[in-house]
Formats: C-alpha cells, sequence, structure tokens
C-alpha cells in the first residue's frame, strides 16, 4: 500500500510535470525510474498520461509502483501555459534556450510539454510572453481519472483564491477515498498563515490521509546544491514543527542534496519528491526516438537515475 512506502520513510516520487502532457516522454520516464527503484510517479491529470507510465511501468516489469494525478486552480503555475505576442518577438532565441522541457522551438510553444515554470517570461527582452490558465472543473477531469485506478491525488493549491481552494479540496477529499497531497508554498503566505491553512483543511480528515507536500520554491531544481533546496527543508521544518498528523513531502529546488540536508536539521521526512533536476540529468538520453530499444542509452540513464534515487532511500 502507498501508506506503507510512505511510512518507510523511503520514498522517491518522480514528478513528471503537473502540465506535462507529452505521453511519450512520460513512458519513458516512468520505465527509467521505475527500473531505478522509484514506486511514486506525479503525472497529469489526462488519461493519456496515465496509461503511457503505466505503458513505462510494463517495460520496467515493475507493478508494485503508485500513480498520482496533480490538479490545481487558476493562478497556479502548474496548470499555466506560455503564449508568445509574435508583434513583439523579435525571434532572439532566449525563449527556447532556457526552457527546461524544450517546449520552445523556434519561438513555437509547445503546449503539452509547457509545464508553466515561467523561465521564459523572465528572460523575453521584449515583454513578448504571458502565461494562460489551463485549469479546469475537477468534477470533469477526475471521476474518469478515478476509475482507472489512481492511488493519489495531488491539490496544488498556490492561487491567491482561499475560498476556491478549500471548495475545490472538499470535492478532493469527499471524492477520492484514497491518500489526498496538498502542495503549498510560502509564495502567498507567512509561515504562520501556512500553517493556519494546514490545520484548517487537515482538522477534518482522517489522520495520516494526507500528504503534505512542503514546495520550497516550486519548479527550481535545475542545479544539484544545498542553496537550491534549502527552501524546501526549511518549508518542511515549518510543517514538521506544527506536529500535524500528514505525511511530509520535500519537494520545490529538490535534488540528489535534498535527503542529506533534511537529515542534518532534523527533518523526518516521509518522502522526496523531484521533478525538474531529476528530468534534467537524463533529458539527452530521454529525447532520443530509440530510448526505450537501445539497451546502450538505456544503461547510461538508468546509472544516473539509479544514483538519483539512492541519494533519497540511502542518504
Amino acid at each position: 500500500m502507498l501508506k506503507d512506502l510512505l511510512e518507510s520513510g523511503k520514498c522517491f516520487k518522480l514528478v513528471c510535470g503537473a502540465g506535462n502532457q507529452d505521453s511519450v516522454e512520460v513512458e519513458k520516464l516512468t520505465a527509467l525510474y521505475a527500473k531505478a527503484g522509484c514506486r511514486f510517479f506525479d503525472l497529469n491529470a489526462s488519461k493519456e498520461v496515465i496509461n503511457a507510465a503505466k505503458r513505462g511501468l510494463e517495460y520496467a516489469g515493475v507493478n508494485d509502483a503508485y500513480l498520482c494525478v496533480s490538479v490545481g486552480i487558476k493562478g497556479d503555475p502548474h496548470v499555466n501555459k506560455a503564449v508568445i505576442d509574435y508583434e513583439k518577438c523579435i525571434s532572439c532565441g532566449q525563449c527556447d534556450e532556457i526552457c527546461p522541457q524544450k517546449a520552445i522551438v523556434y519561438h513555437k510553444v509547445k503546449k503539452n510539454r509547457c509545464i508553466g515554470c515561467g523561465r521564459c517570461l523572465k528572460v523575453c527582452p521584449k515583454g513578448a510572453i504571458s502565461y494562460i490558465s489551463e485549469a479546469k472543473e475537477l468534477s470533469e477531469i477526475l471521476p474518469p481519472l478515478i476509475k482507472m485506478g489512481i492511488d493519489c491525488v495531488e491539490f496544488h493549491a498556490d492561487g491567491k483564491d482561499h475560498n476556491e481552494i478549500i471548495q475545490n479540496w472538499e470535492y478532493i477529499k469527499s471524492n477520492f477515498k484514497g491518500i489526498v497531497s496538498i502542495c503549498t508554498s510560502r509564495g502567498h503566505l507567512s509561515d504562520t498563515e501556512l500553517v493556519e491553512f494546514l490545520k484548517k483543511i487537515t482538522s477534518d480528515i482522517e489522520p495520516y490521509r494526507t500528504i503534505v507536500q512542503a514546495d520550497g520554491f516550486p519548479m527550481s531544481g535545475g542545479q544539484d546544491d544545498f542553496k537550491t533546496t534549502l527552501q524546501a527543508v526549511a518549508t518542511a521544518e515549518i510543517v514538521q514543527n506544527a506536529n500535524l498528523p500528514v505525511y511530509i513531502m520535500l519537494s520545490g529546488g529538490t535534488n540528489s542534496k535534498t535527503a542529506e540536508l533534511a537529515k542534518m536539521c532534523g527533518i523526518n521526512f516521509n518522502g522526496i519528491a523531484i521533478g525538474s533536476y531529476a528530468r534534467k540529468i537524463v533529458s539527452k538520453y530521454v529525447s532520443r526516438e530509440d530510448f526505450l530499444t537501445n539497451e546502450k542509452v538505456f544503461n547510461e540513464a538508468l546509472e544516473l537515475a539509479r544514483k538519483l534515487v539512492l541519494s533519497v532511500l540511502e542518504p
């Protein structure tokens, strides 16, 4: 059971990207990291992506893994997609170069790959890039996915509309009976407000049915150093000190240093979710068309993936 994995304190969750609708990439990533020892996968909330992950698990010969779908509300970056204003665009190529998902190619956005990280917006010299939210009604997207046998639903609560956050959280925990996850950061909240928020949403749910994914700095894990992962550890400490009956998972800027730093700081985490960094270190292999058929290529990537997974399982 997923509870057993979380209670072991040795849970590595691969984040394929809440906005990542590239089913081909998801299949490859799932196959690779399942082989490397990962047993928990965070996915875009769509049938195509879930089926792709299942194919990846089948390729890896793994039948004891758990699938989580991520959903968000308007204002949450995880459900945003980049849009380019071509009247302002000067074709400088900076957005192409900085995109970690290779979602912008020749100044064209591949929406199925865009994860809303915001890097392209920050480097655009002409302000030609903006974002649109593709948040959907949970009553529309969740029921068919629940029927597919998902193991967890994660709700990204980084929007500013508090009432909408509470309303959607109530819908999830009432309509899905498995483990639920709330992903939140200190972006719009003080430390005290974050604790009060978590106390409120967990006050009427069974103990240890909730994962609090302490998102230090969302989608920022491109580097592998202690500074990059510091905020994830600091956010997890705030949650730990609140003494709530929840599982704690670190995310946002996570990398191979996260478990080590968390241990040094006395954080008793249940798991670590790694996305940007986990995808980055194997991207040159996964992008190859022959990735799942070229044993040499796959095994080179597998060596990197295993090292990262072990940094969490055996820090």
